[in-house]
């Protein structure tokens, strides 16, 4: 058998993608050399953008087998090192594609990402549990998906998707978000934190501050989505992210009871204050399935935190804003919603036949179904003349 040609080779490593920057290899300049033998061996280097990089084991297996699957390869030689300070300029350079630093690449004139931002008006009503099954289910139907955990005080999101204890790769001055096993890049002012005990106590300078870092320093690549899990209630954050991203549509969480449907109402009203588009209400634990009459096949709900808070919220809301917001859907109460929360493996991928599960994948197919609107988007127009 003749040994393979080199454009054969670097063909296969132009099947590899970067797995935090989700982009070949070849195109990054990660590729410093690659030499064959008389024998077929292929000896190559490849360069990690930082020293420690947590995704080497990942580079190292993923280019070995390319290059293996070449016909005429023998074997091998993959030498792995690390980008100089040059290389890494460039390499900022090619991943911000010209743009200043500090841009929010989702509030660009021409930018096609859907940004939700899921709010509600209390903590404690499930909002970060519907973000990250809404966002797996998203990266399901093969979508491109980034997850901000926004709330910036009490972030979870990390833990839910089981990548608690990651942190993010930084090329200097850009951040890679912690990718996850369901396809879903994710960013967590908890993964920013020297120790994942240390507790945040910032204001509202800072929590803008920090709302930026996320979406500009941030290398997210070519998104279809970007979905925010909001803080709870009207605060900082919600005000800075109706400044930064005008264009984002809201999605508003809440919980069956009275008290939790008026406090709603506040966080949908803020995000129209902001010039916001709410979309629609998911009414959390919704009601509980009497487990004794669905082993009968029968069904009776327990209504556990009463009833009608999502149409409240979904009436007031439209009657206030001259335009349907609409009610989502009701996801039950569920054991197994709240244990993949707990041990990092979200319901929609654990146990992807419960109620729960099946509601919350419907209701990311209406939204990631919905067309992207002009709202709060700049047209890039301008005057050619005065009147």
């Amino acid at each position: 058998m003749s040994t393979p040609s080199l454009e054969q080779v670097n063909a296969a490593l132009a099947t590899v993608n970067d797995p935090e920057i989700k982009r070949p290899i070849t195109d990054l300049g990660m590729v410093e050399s690659v030499e064959v033998d008389d024998a077929g061996v292929v000896h190559l280097t490849v360069l990690l953008t930082v020293a420690g990089c947590p995704m080497k084991d990942t580079i190292n297996r993923d280019v070995t087998a390319a290059v293996t699957r070449v016909p005429g390869v023998a074997g091998v030689d993959l030498r792995l090192g690390v980008m100089s300070a040059e290389q890494r300029s460039q390499l900022q350079q090619t991943l911000r594609g010209g743009q200043a630093q500090r841009e929010i690449p989702f509030s660009q004139p021409g930018n096609l990402t859907k940004v939700f931002a899921i709010a509600s008006g209390k903590g404690g009503v499930g909002k970060s549990s519907v973000t990250v099954n809404l966002a797996l289910a998203m990266a399901a139907q093969g979508l491109r998906v980034g997850l901000v955990d926004a709330d910036i005080y009490g972030h979870s999101v990390p833990a839910m998707l089981g990548v608690a204890d990651s942190r993010p790769t930084q090329v200097d001055d850009l951040i890679m978000p912690v990718p996850t096993p369901s396809g879903v890049s994710v960013i967590s002012i908890g993964m920013l934190k020297p120790r994942r005990d240390q507790v945040v106590a910032w204001r509202g300078p800072m929590l803008d501050r920090a709302l930026v870092q996320m979406l500009a320093d941030v290398y997210w690549g070519d998104l279809d989505v970007l979905l925010l899990d909001l803080p709870p209630g009207t605060g900082d954050v919600a005000i800075s992210l109706g400044q930064h991203l005008p264009g984002a549509e809201v999605v508003v969480v809440t919980t069956p009871q009275e008290a939790a449907a008026e406090v709603a109402e506040r966080a949908g009203t803020m995000a129209s204050m902001m010039h916001q588009r709410v979309v629609g209400v998911v009414e959390n634990m919704s009601f509980l399935p009497c487990p004794h009459c669905t082993a009968e096949g029968r069904e009776h709900r327990l209504e556990v935190f009463g009833s009608g808070g999502g149409d409240r919220v979904a009436g007031t809301l439209s009657q206030r804003f001259g335009y349907d917001v609409p009610v989502l859907g009701r996801v039950p109460l569920d054991t197994s919603l709240r244990e993949g929360g707990d041990i990092g493996k979200p319901i929609v991928e654990s146990d992807p036949t419960a109620p729960a599960a099946t509601v919350l994948r419907e209701i990311a197919g209406v939204l990631s179904g919905r067309s992207r609107g002009l709202a709060g988007m700049q047209l890039g127009l301008t005057p050619t003349s005065k009147l």
